[in-house]
Parts: structure tokens; sequence; C-alpha cells
């Protein structure tokens, strides 16, 4: 039996979220809809994970970086297992930073729920169940974390796998530009640019990819736009 740190399982909460996974050693657990990723609008039960050892200028879940507490797995899959959702996301901070997240990940998809993993690219990602869906950051230069970027995860996703840009700004769209060619990586799996949240670039941003043509999904963090900065939503 293992122990997820800091796993505190809160009330659920109904929420769009744009592209969160859960994981194990969670602040809390709550049923979200997805919004930015296929099965869009789909309930998806989310498992958030205290601690990150990542720092990015633009992270709006600060709360996930202390707190919670200890559960087993099995614990915790009693309490996923409330919500009636098929599909369960596991998050952070960054939840490969905790060593049973990987356990949880296999026992979540023994039990028979289509798995996702939310990590930021900075840990190692070849020991992850290969039945999990992996959404991966590369960090932008405006995140401060650029050199955090653990580059041979790129070679052990998946086709079914997402890579996550976050972009502040745009020199930062640039960046992200210059990588999705470099890597040809539209080719190879889905790949998400999203708006820092609070930096104005919404509106440029969906421009610029229009204009550009570029093949990569415009992600909107939903759950901001309607419940704000709201814990748990």
């Amino acid at each position: 039996m293992g122990l997820i740190g800091g796993a505190d399982l809160w009330r659920i909460h109904r929420a769009i979220q744009s592209l969160a996974m859960s994981g194990s050693g969670s602040r809390r657990s709550s049923i979200r809809c997805r919004a930015n990723r296929a099965p869009a609008g789909i309930p998806t039960a989310f498992i958030r994970l205290t601690g990150c050892p990542l720092r990015c200028r633009y992270c709006d879940t600060e709360y996930a970086f202390h707190g919670g507490r200890q559960m087993p797995i099995a614990d915790i899959l009693v309490e996923i297992e409330k919500f009636g959702a098929r599909y369960v996301c596991v998050t952070g901070g960054e939840p490969l930073a905790q060593p049973n997240c990987l356990n949880l990940l296999s026992r979540l998809a023994d039990s028979g729920f289509r798995v996702s993993l939310e990590t930021s690219g900075a840990l190692d990602i070849s020991d992850v169940d290969d039945r999990v869906t992996i959404v991966m950051d590369i960090k932008t230069p405006a995140s401060g974390e650029l050199d955090r970027n653990r580059w041979e995860n790129l070679e052990r996703l998946k086709p079914e796998d997402q890579i996550k840009f976050v972009v502040c700004d745009r020199q930062d769209y640039e960046w992200a530009r210059g990588v999705l060619s470099e890597h040809d990586l539209t080719r190879r799996v889905s790949v998400l640019f999203s708006p820092a949240w609070g930096q104005g670039i919404d509106r440029p941003l969906a421009e610029w990819i229009l204009e550009d043509r570029l093949e990569v999904r415009f992600q909107m963090q939903l759950h901001k736009i309607l419940w704000g900065e709201t814990p748990g939503h």
C-alpha cells in the first residue's frame, strides 16, 4: 500500500477545466468538465498533488505547493469511485515529484479509469504507465523555468499524448513556434497553445495562430473565466 503525500480530498466542485490532469498525492479531488481536449466536455475527476520543484512566474496554483495530508492510494481510489466519473486527471503541483505517483496512475488504470497526467516536463516520464495519456508542458522563456525542460522526454511521448505551451508574450510565441518546427511536433502529438492567465494576450495569441496557420489547439482556461481564482475549480 503506497501513501500519497499531501493528499487532501476536498468537497466536490463542478467546473470547466481547460487541461488539467490529476495525480496521486493530491491536495484534493474534484469533478470538472473538460473543455480543451478530446473528449471535450466529459466530466472528469481531478486529483491535485501537493508540491512542485518549479516556480513558474505565471503559476496559478501556488496553493498546491504546501499543505494537504497523506492518504493511502486505496483510500484515494475509494473517493474517486464516489464521483462516478469515467475519466480521472492527475495534476499538481508536479505530480511526478511524488514517488508513489507512478503507482497511483497504474492503480487508477487497473481500476478501469481513463487516466491522464499533467506534468511540467521537467521530470522523467519514461516510467509512466502506457495506458496513461500524458499532457506535458514545454516551458517558455517567460516562465522563468526554460532550463528545466527535459528535452529527452519528447522521444518518450505517444501519439495520443499532448504538449502544451503557456505563452506570455510575442517572444514566447515566436520561441514556441520555433520549437514546433524544429521538433516537428504537430506530426507527432497534439499541441496546445495557452495564453498565460492575466497577461492580456488571449486575443493576440489566437490571431497569431490564425495568421501563421499553425496546426495547434488554442486553449483557454475556462474555469478561470467562469470562477476566477477560487481554488477547487
